[in-house]
């Protein structure tokens, strides 16, 4: 079969390998649509993903289509579902599972190559996180399931609350979630971008006021001055990944708030805080990673109930043979959110 095989940094080849077969508990995949996302581009940038892949390995993570392929003991799925897979699951056993952590799971399975015409699917992720997609949901919108979860999981560790007024700093695939899903919750969306196309997208997403960088002189005061007496916002969710966004979510937060740094910074990366107003301020720092079952099925009632504006998001479709000439479209900065990549 074809598949994406990625080699090292900005080195993914189309090749062919062997046909995936399902041992006992798996499925195999045909894959219908995966999408691209800011991991995958990160991961294409710098070559590996220190949890999820080395290479070379199958490339891509996001995808939904039908089973092909069953293996013995499975009774959950058949030949012709229509599936979402997601990329991981937990054991369930561990110290971290049983405190409600499944996310930081001791042995949390990893699933990649999903940009291939097909995909096995292990056991673990066949029993705990596949889901059986209903009629009148495509393949592309399911396949949003995986990112979505994450975010909705991001804003249940935030303890976003109807009415609060939240920041989101960023617009890429992931800010954009996070703009949507805050405004569906009832919260008062903020956000902060860069590029002149994504004030548009931030619009069309929910939020309420949005302030550009390039344009802004002082981006904390100006989220500030759109609060109540600037005292500044309930909630800060950082989805750009850098220091210096790390340190104005801290400063955009009023007292007693909570920040979220949802983007993951390279290894090595160090943040300056000012720990007075830390401490005297009573504010929550988090870090939100990755998702668990509870919230991937969240993520796809959202989705399946129509409520997410999932159309908006899927700016661009492709073929596999395409998939580096995507990438590198995507490191040029392209106004595109997701890309479906129809194998």
């Amino acid at each position: 079969m074809t598949a994406a095989v990625l080699y090292g940094k900005e080195d993914l080849r189309i090749e062919q390998i062997p046909m995936p077969a399902a041992g006992p508990g798996e499925i195999v995949v045909r894959v219908a649509a995966a999408l691209t996302c800011g991991t995958d581009l990160k991961v294409y940038r710098r070559g590996y993903h220190a949890k999820m892949l080395k290479p070379p390995i199958p490339f891509g993570h996001e995808l939904a289509g039908t089973v092909e392929e069953v293996g013995a003991g499975v009774t959950k799925f058949h030949v012709g579902d229509r599936v979402v897979a997601l990329n991981s699951a937990p054991c369930d056993a561990c110290y971290y599972c049983k405190h409600n952590q499944q996310n930081l799971c001791d042995d949390l399975i990893f699933n990649n190559g999903a940009y291939a015409e097909y995909i096995r699917i292990p056991a673990r992720i066949v029993e705990k996180n596949t889901l059986l997609i209903p009629d009148g949901v495509c393949f592309e919108h399911a396949a949003l399931t995986e990112p979505l979860a994450c975010v909705v999981r991001g804003l249940e560790e935030s303890n976003a609350q109807v009415g609060d007024s939240i920041v989101v700093i960023g617009a890429g695939p992931i800010g954009l979630m996070f703009i949507h899903t805050a405004q569906l919750a009832g919260l008062h969306v903020i956000a902060v971008v860069k590029r002149d196309e994504q004030v548009d997208a931030a619009k069309v997403f929910g939020a309420e006021h949005v302030l550009q960088t390039t344009t802004v002189k002082d981006v904390v005061a100006a989220v500030r001055a759109l609060t109540p007496s600037q005292r500044g916002v309930d909630i800060a969710i950082e989805a750009v990944a850098t220091p210096a966004t790390w340190q104005q979510a801290v400063e955009m937060v009023r007292k007693g708030g909570t920040v979220n740094f949802f983007g993951g910074c390279a290894s090595g990366t160090k943040v300056e805080l000012d720990t007075n107003r830390l401490h005297y301020n009573d504010i929550t720092l988090k870090a939100s990673f990755h998702h668990t079952p509870a919230t991937a099925r969240k993520a796809f009632e959202f989705i399946a109930s129509g409520k997410f504006n999932s159309r908006e998001y899927i700016t661009g479709r492709a073929p596999l043979a395409s998939l580096d000439e995507v990438f590198r479209k995507l490191m040029d900065r392209s106004n595109d959110i997701k890309t479906a990549i129809i194998p």
